[in-house]
């Protein structure tokens, strides 16, 4: 049975910063793993401790207590890290080289035989979409041409496990439609892909699985398909020739109210709510311009989740 690609258990970092030493936790107790040919999204606000999640995993920094493991190693093998490709959300680049010299470079690092060096870097060019620019020098490209050629380099040497600390950062939305494609392909490929993100429809999109990081603190993990119920969640009603005031004084319950030129929006939980707004507009001659059904989304998710940490605070 092959290792999990990634681990974490009982995982904790601390700090020490500023002048009366103040101790600071990145990190309490965070316990999960990552499953051989999935997609996972390690989401979370800033300042939840994701990067720092990330650097113990890549052999970065230590953790203060509990341990990490990469394709069942330690973070600080030469042979898992053999294993890996790695996009930082902050990577360096020497400017003056240019992205064909940038990746050759790169991937004499990581050990690629010379004879298909040339080629494999001729085919990660065109996998990002930069042809017409591989010979230009880096110092001229922009944040999401930069970001391709990061996404290329953690890619070039055919990981097994790829991480990538928010690597949507800079990317138009073509962009970001392509990069998805990319780890779709990983994953057909049987790659893993372990990445943290703030784009939750990118997540919602393409990844098996996601852990929710809040506060240093693991507090969910599960499929999409668990956590997402394709059950109703709420029911958007659209209507005219009604007024803010007719709802308000008719005692219909709704979660929301919102007042538009000519428009009501009303947002309700339950069916039995719906019929009572249905009522209401028969009754005071109002129209109905739609009526929404809503399931769950992972924003919901991720907010309630946030939200329900905060509130403990």
């Amino acid at each position: 049975m092959s290792a999990l690609p990634v681990q974490f258990q009982n995982l904790s970092k601390r700090y020490r910063s500023g002048f009366l030493i103040r101790e600071i936790r990145a990190l309490s107790g965070v316990t999960f793993d990552v499953r051989p040919g999935e997609i996972f999204g390690f989401l979370g606000p800033n300042g939840a401790g994701k990067t720092t999640a990330i650097k113990i995993l890549v052999g970065l920094t230590r953790p203060t207590s509990g341990w990490a493991k990469v394709m069942g190693e330690s973070p600080d093998s030469v042979r898992g890290k053999r294993e890996i490709g790695f996009l930082p959300e902050s990577p360096y680049f020497y400017e003056h080289l240019t992205a064909r010299e940038f990746l050759m470079l790169s991937g004499q690092l990581n050990g690629l035989p010379r004879g298909e060096l040339a080629a494999r870097v001729a085919q990660m060019i065109e996998t990002v979409k930069l042809v017409k620019s591989v010979d230009t020098r880096l110092r001229g490209f922009s944040r999401g041409m930069l970001q391709r050629v990061g996404i290329a380099q953690a890619l070039l040497h055919n990981p097994k496990l790829v991480i990538l600390d928010e690597p949507m950062g800079g990317l138009d939305p073509i962009g970001r439609k392509e990069f998805r494609d990319i780890i779709l392909g990983l994953r057909d490929s049987g790659r893993t892909v372990f990445f943290s993100t703030h784009i939750l429809q990118d997540v919602e999109m393409i990844c098996d699985r996601v852990a929710t990081l809040v506060d240093g603190r693991l507090v969910s993990v599960g499929r999409l398909d668990e956590i997402l119920s394709a059950e109703v969640d709420t029911f958007e009603i659209t209507a005219r020739n009604i007024t803010e005031d007719a709802v308000r004084s008719s005692g219909v319950k709704y979660q929301q109210l919102l007042p538009g030129d000519d428009k009501l929006l009303l947002v309700v939980r339950s069916e039995t709510e719906v019929e009572a707004v249905l009522k209401l507009l028969a009754a005071r001659n109002g129209k109905l311009v739609s009526l929404i059904p809503r399931t769950r989304t992972l924003e919901d998710f991720f907010m309630s989740q946030v939200r329900g940490v905060e509130g403990k605070r």
